[in-house]
């Protein structure tokens, strides 16, 4: 069995060689004729899975080791019997403590109680629950939108869009979607970009495309905070040049997100071959005993990991995907010891 893998999934050796040949290859240069002989496809984000990749090949398995969806063509992969497996949640711990270190962050730049603030969440999946989860446990009010949620589940504490919007923080967490009752694509855009105030935190943390940046890079915030966006690597140098953090969409890139991405795959395809999974892999993340030595909330976070770092080294964005590529080493906190308590939940 071939199986041709992103360089970039994490592990990829260690994780997928029980199954036959490994051939590996940066996720932009997989094209048509690296697939053609490949029985398995192992993806991040920068690889576009359509019929022009596959036709022709004799790939029966696709595993996207990322929790987006866009890059994927499911219905060509559905109607060609070629079977689909996408890690959705893998990194939601990631982004959520991505999100929190920020409001902390910001809260001691602008010298305000984040307990008197409103989290405006849009889209409560993975991410935004874990969000939601942590933002409660910091004394943090939250404001719910998910409208495929509230149809299906009926929640009674959630708010409608314009609400959401209104918060003093406002984060974004939905898939990116194009159709369907709720489409994402825009879903911040002239008919409702009016709440944005120049009082406002506005996070992307979610897709590009969500929000329109040409309107965004016009309205005057509080702070913008951007790791997702429109064109990437070709990113709108208009929004970085003014935002607080501007980052190459690696909010998710801990090391226990990328694991993850990687062993939900293997798991998936273990079904899928009818093979059994080996115990070792799952013990693969082992950092030993992580010690934080500060006594505060704020610089114990930093100490976990300075996501400003992020925004220096994209300033030249012809570092964009060598940065994503050669990320630092990020745990997340479950890993640590601290003398003050993290939002872990």
């Amino acid at each position: 069995m071939k199986l041709l893998i992103d360089d970039a999934c994490y592990a990829y050796s260690e994780i997928f060689s029980q199954f036959g040949e490994v051939v590996t290859m940066a996720g932009r240069d997989i094209d048509s004729n690296s697939v053609k002989d490949a029985d398995a496809l192992i993806v991040r984000s920068r690889t576009k899975v359509n019929q022009e990749l596959l036709k022709g090949s004799s790939v029966k398995f696709v595993g996207s080791t990322v929790a987006g969806l866009d890059h994927v063509d499911q219905d060509y992969l559905q109607e060609n019997n070629i079977e689909f497996f996408s890690a959705q949640g893998c990194n939601s711990m990631a982004v959520a403590e991505f999100v929190i270190s920020t409001i902390i962050n910001l809260a001691n730049k602008h010298s305000f109680d984040y307990t008197k603030k409103t989290l405006g969440i849009i889209g409560v999946g993975n991410v935004g629950s874990r969000l939601a989860a942590k933002a409660e446990l910091l004394g943090i009010k939250t404001l719910l939108n998910d409208p495929p949620r509230q149809k299906n589940e009926n929640l009674p504490n959630f708010v409608d869009l314009d609400t959401a919007l209104s918060a003093d923080i406002v984060t974004f967490h939905t898939p990116l979607t194009f159709d369907g009752e709720f489409p994402s694509y825009q879903l911040l855009n002239a008919l409702n970009f009016h709440n944005i105030s120049e009082k406002t935190i506005l996070f992307n943390a979610a897709r590009g495309g969500v929000i329109v940046e040409k309107i965004w890079e016009k309205t005057k915030t509080l702070e913008n905070v951007i790791d997702c966006w429109e064109n990437e690597p070709n990113i709108n140098q208009n929004l970085q040049s003014n935002a607080y953090l501007a980052s190459p969409h690696i909010a998710g890139h801990s090391i226990d997100a990328k694991f993850m991405g990687s062993f939900m795959v293997y798991e998936a395809l273990c079904d899928f071959l009818g093979e059994k999974i080996q115990e070792n892999i799952k013990n693969l993340i082992n950092p030993g005993a992580l010690e934080l030595k500060s006594n505060n909330l704020l610089d114990a976070l930093n100490e976990v990991y300075d996501f400003k770092q992020d925004t220096i080294a994209i300033k030249n964005i012809e570092n964009f995907e060598y940065y994503r590529r050669n990320y630092p080493v990020r745990y997340e906190w479950q890993h640590y010891r601290s003398k003050i308590a993290l939002p872990i939940v």
